[in-house]
């Protein structure tokens, strides 16, 4: 059975910084792209970074871009969100997810998704 474990979130104020870190189990993710995808509550879920299974092109929405960092370490089999300069509206679930072939792909049609982790900003 494929898993895939997210860990890392927790309570931040404004302005600071949290690393959220995802490894699967039961599969070697070295040729997925990966995402990380947000819900708030009350909101739908939202595509946040993608990475590319080489590793070599990332992909951001725009509300994160220039704050987040998408990387990861296959080696580890991880894949992690360093998010900085955190914003209240930030707040949410945070999932991470895998799928075969490109950044779109995994964009739109997630294969597989982790269980989420709640990252909460106060002010």
């Amino acid at each position: 059975q494929v898993q895939l474990v997210e860990s890392g979130g927790g309570l931040a104020q404004a302005g600071g910084s949290l690393r959220l870190s995802c490894a699967p189990s039961g599969r070697t993710f070295s040729q997925y792209s990966m995402a990380w995808f947000r819900q708030a509550p009350g909101k739908e879920r939202e595509f946040v970074a993608g990475i590319h299974w080489t590793g070599r092109s990332t992909y951001y929405s725009d509300p994160v871009k220039g704050r987040f960092t998408i990387s990861r370490d296959n080696a580890k089999n991880t894949v992690y969100l360093q998010m900085n300069s955190l914003k209240l509206e930030d707040t949410g679930v945070y999932y991470c997810a895998a799928a075969q072939g490109s950044i779109i792909v995994v964009q739109t049609t997630p294969a597989y998704w982790g269980q989420g982790t709640q990252v909460t900003v106060s002010s």
